[in-house]
């Protein structure tokens, strides 16, 4: 699981060097045993046109660095990326997202859009929307299609 640096529970409390126990709920008690979570996450990028063909080989090379993207769409002025995330809770999960972007602009040479849209959902109210016909099915085939 990936850890974030900027969202920490809090960090023990010391005393001449030494740690000092903290119970359940005090600032600096940390959980030993966190449990994370499968999210939905749908992030959608826009922008400025850009050739389909640059979009494409860019949205690929996203998914070769990262292997966790599901599926991806896009046209010439806009993208949309698909995956599950592993997290603690949706604070986690969509704080990775809003990242995801930025953070690989420049190794997979993204286009310069911005991030217009992002939903995050745990994985039983995924399920329950494609039982109930709400919400996009399953995405399959994986990889990078265009819309």
């Amino acid at each position: 699981m990936r850890r974030l640096a900027s969202v920490q529970l809090g960090s023990p409390q010391h005393r001449n060097g030494e740690q000092t126990p903290t119970a359940a709920g005090e600032p600096g008690h940390r959980e030993e045993a966190q449990t994370s979570r499968l999210w939905h996450v749908t992030l959608s990028v826009a922008g400025a046109e850009v050739p389909l063909a640059d979009v494409r080989r860019s949205l690929e090379q996203l998914a070769h660095d990262h292997p966790f993207l599901l599926t991806s769409r896009y046209a010439n002025d806009h993208a949309e990326i698909r995956y599950w995330e592993e997290a603690r809770d949706l604070h986690d999960a969509a704080a990775v997202a809003l990242r995801l972007w930025g953070e690989h602009r420049a190794t997979a040479k993204l286009p310069p859009w911005e991030i217009v849209g992002l939903e995050v959902i745990g994985r039983e109210t995924y399920h329950q929307r494609v039982a109930e016909g709400y919400g996009p099915p399953p995405a399959v085939p994986v990889g990078v299609h265009p819309f």
